[in-house]
């Protein structure tokens, strides 16, 4: 749950020993004084102190009761964790589609066959980058075209964030050196697995949680 800071709660208290202070001292003088000038109409000191009372009871009204509004928002872990369904009903071998989640793109291909025999023709000492990077899979697999793709009967489906691994720039797809994606920022080239060849990024495309949750439908997250 949300609180009220330190620094909010003692500027409270210190306006509010403020106006006590105030109408104490105009206590004194209403008695030592007759009220001559509200019989005239005039703003009197306790007219001010009145408004003042006020003001800051509504600040502080408003001070207690924000809290309560804002943690019926949802935090960031909340907004991290949301998940995207992706109808790929449309995608024909050789076809792609870019979404967004978590505020970053997604790539999602329906490989060709040539693509995906390129891909496993590749030997894992010719990578720059031998991990999977994927997040469904154990954190130390190699990075083989299986590891990098749906799965076993899917291998034609690879998902990956489009976010290149050297300094966040977006790849274009079906470009560069090995037919994959580059990145124009720097010069990076990656495979039709998404693995770096070629540049300076430093790791393969990273594949983000995802599934298959129906033939045509991919949950992301």
């Amino acid at each position: 749950m949300a609180q009220l800071c330190p620094l909010q709660i003692r500027r409270f208290l210190g306006a509010m020993r403020f106006v006590a202070e105030l109408c104490e001292e105009d206590g004194l003088a209403v008695s030592e004084h007759d009220t001559n000038s509200e019989t005239l109409g005039e703003p009197t000191r306790r007219d001010f102190l009145y408004l003042t009372t006020g003001m800051a009871g509504a600040v502080g009204a408003a001070s207690f009761v924000w809290p309560f509004i804002d943690q019926m928002r949802p935090d960031a872990s909340t907004l991290a964790l949301a998940s995207i369904d992706v109808d790929v009903s449309a995608l024909e071998p050789g076809m792609s589609l870019t979404v967004k989640w978590r505020g970053k793109p997604v790539f999602i291909r329906n490989r060709t066959e040539k693509e995906v025999e390129e891909a496993k023709a590749v030997q894992l000492t010719d990578l720059k980058d031998p991990v999977a990077r994927n997040a469904n899979i154990d954190a130390a697999a190699q990075a083989t075209d299986l590891a990098r793709s749906a799965g076993e009967g899917k291998e034609n489906w690879i998902v990956m964030i489009g976010s290149c691994t050297h300094l966040g720039c977006v790849p274009l797809g079906q470009a560069g050196d090995f037919g994959g994606w580059f990145c124009p920022c720097h010069g990076s080239h990656y495979d039709t697995a998404g693995r770096i060849r070629k540049g300076p990024a430093p790791a393969n495309l990273a594949v983000p949680t995802y599934a298959f949750t129906s033939d045509t439908v991919i949950t992301i997250g």
